[in-house]
């Protein structure tokens, strides 16, 4: 595991250093089901980042500017309740596969938290069903996973609403058998990617040369070019 520290998140950096890698905000991406729709267009991302050696995800809109801005004030929000100084980082590489997260803070030497900024009517429920929405399974075992992590608080933040519901905390421990499940997943996935390449590959090389193979005999003929 590597932690770049002075990389902030979001700059064309950390967009550069995130580039053909399998990241932990898109492990729904690789355990999709189904008919394969959401798989296969990440991994077309991803394999186009592999080519081109530049991200394709580099913009950044007003909404999500906003939500810098609310992640922000969650973060000193869980720092006062909770009575700790968290430790803001930049990306998380995993040492043997091509595999980055991007966590929102670390805390000490086994925890760290993924903040989300929802509306109220979004925040009321989760309280009320307790524990944290199933879609963010995937992205926070896979942070846990990745920064060799035992825990990680899950923590849902509508500053709109009235303390203390504008802040819910949820500690969501490693699941051993979803991890070994997910590195599999991935490693697939990223073979996918691979054989992907190399397939596209071979066919524009292919789709290159078809003219040549097909004038040739018609030349050695003395057949007029526009046959």
């Amino acid at each position: 595991m590597k932690i770049l520290y002075d990389l902030p998140q979001g700059s064309p950096e950390w967009f550069s250093a995130r580039c053909g890698r399998a990241t932990a905000s898109n492990f729904s991406a690789v355990m999709a089901k189904g008919q394969g729709k959401t798989r296969q267009n990440y991994l077309l991302r991803v394999a186009a980042e592999t080519l081109t050696g530049k991200p394709m995800d580099t913009y950044s809109n007003g909404h999500m500017e906003r939500g810098k801005e609310q992640e922000s004030d969650a973060r000193n929000e869980y720092e006062r309740i909770r009575d700790v100084m968290v430790q803001e980082v930049g990306l998380i590489l995993h040492d043997d596969i091509l595999v980055a997260a991007s966590p929102d803070f670390l805390l000490g030497e086994d925890g760290g938290g993924e903040i989300k900024s929802v509306i109220p009517t979004v925040q009321l429920e989760t309280i009320r069903a307790g524990g944290y929405p199933s879609e963010h399974k995937a992205q926070i075992q896979g942070n846990l996973w990745t920064a060799e992590r035992n825990w990680w608080d899950f923590i849902s933040w509508s500053p709109d609403l009235p303390a203390p519901m504008n802040i819910y905390i949820h500690r969501v421990f490693r699941d051993e058998e979803y991890i070994a499940n997910l590195e599999k997943e991935t490693i697939l996935f990223l073979s996918d990617v691979r054989a992907y390449i190399e397939n596209v590959s071979e066919l524009a090389e292919k789709a290159s040369l078809w003219p040549l193979k097909r004038l040739k005999p018609l030349q050695m003929m003395n057949l007029p070019m526009n046959f």
